[in-house]
């Protein structure tokens, strides 16, 4: 199976802070808002999520990228966050030289994208929504939003743990323990409260009927992070978008059945659906390597331990990076959780 490459890119805004971005297939611009938090080489190294991406970025040149404070990109004092992702998503369009493109949202990244549809209605070609609402509010209970955002505040390592199982409760351990870690080293505790406070504060009921792109909305019958209704709301403010609406709880649009996530939203930018791909794999002398990777051993230890020279321990990992189409040894480490290979 050939990898699809992700390149990555650095823009800044007008006031100097970084924006990473990675761009990944070939075709006309399809531009990815993010959810809440991400991480470009975190994210490119979850299996199921990678492969989500792989199959948007077939027929299409897709754009990610990571907001400031999360990620790769340059941290910020700012707090207007919805205002903040407006310039991140000129500065990124502009960077990779798109005039024009299809927009796709999920999560929190789907009102951030209807925002920038009703505000550019000629830069978006295709419009695309996941998981998505209209109003914060409704999203959970004033005591439920208060509670999450206490956690987030005064204890996020077990914050994220509680917020993967609300939004992926069908994932498997290693996906689980994965997201959680992901969560963590994608925004800081204070960051990530930000950015949640402003999940549940945007309001975009006045932007729907400015909307003229074709517009399809993508929601899980029961998704436990986001009501149906929402997504339903969405649907009926915007002229002509279409509902497509799955079965599964799983908020998160690479976890549950991400096929068939992946092919309504492709469906969505006009493109044919795709059959389930099978991902990357390791021989089992480099799932050992790639473990102790994960472990955080060195070279050095990996040596000692499997009785071979320090320069052979280190044509293994070259050889696991070259083969996955990794980057870093976290990105090792971040697979190697995900796939859950070893209990």
């Amino acid at each position: 199976m050939s990898l699809v490459e992700q390149q990555l890119g650095l823009t800044s805004l007008q006031d100097g802070t970084a924006i990473q971005f990675a761009v990944a297939g070939s075709g006309p611009p399809a531009i990815y808002v993010p959810g809440w938090v991400s991480h470009l080489e975190l994210g490119w190294a979850v299996p199921a999520e990678r492969q989500f991406y792989e199959g948007l970025a077939d027929g299409r040149t897709l754009v990610r990228y990571d907001r400031p404070g999360c990620g790769l990109s340059g941290r910020t004092s700012r707090t207007d966050v919805v205002e903040l992702e407006s310039e991140v998503l000129h500065a990124v369009a502009t960077a990779v030289g798109a005039d024009r493109f299809d927009l796709v949202g999920a999560s929190f990244g789907a009102p951030l994208a209807v925002r920038w549809a009703a505000r550019h209605p000629t830069s978006v070609s295709h419009l695309v929504l996941y998981g998505g609402w209209v109003v914060g509010d409704a999203v959970a209970s004033p005591a439920m939003r208060e509670h999450v955002l206490g956690l987030v505040d005064q204890h996020w390592g077990f914050a994220s743990d509680v917020l993967t199982e609300i939004f992926a409760p069908d994932a498997d351990a290693g996906f689980r323990a994965m997201f959680s870690r992901y969560q963590r080293e994608s925004a800081s505790a204070a960051w990530a409260h930000q950015l949640l406070a402003a999940c549940y504060d945007i309001d975009v009921s006045d932007d729907l009927s400015r909307i003229r792109a074709p517009t399809s909305v993508i929601h899980r019958q029961d998704d436990r992070a986001v009501p149906l209704a929402e997504g339903e709301r969405l649907a009926a403010g915007i002229d002509g978008a279409t509902l497509a609406v799955l079965t599964g709880r799983t908020h998160i649009p690479f976890a549950g059945d991400t096929h068939s996530v992946l092919n309504a939203m492709r469906r969505g930018l006009g493109l044919p659906a795709l059959d389930r791909g099978t991902p990357p794999t390791l021989t089992p002398h480099q799932t050992r390597v790639a473990a102790l990777v994960a472990q955080g051993w060195s070279n050095r230890q990996i040596a000692e331990e499997l009785v071979i020279s320090e320069r052979t321990a280190e044509s293994h990992v070259e050889r696991i990076r070259a083969r996955l189409g990794f980057r870093s040894r976290a990105q090792v480490a971040a697979w190697y959780v995900a796939s859950n290979v070893v209990e």
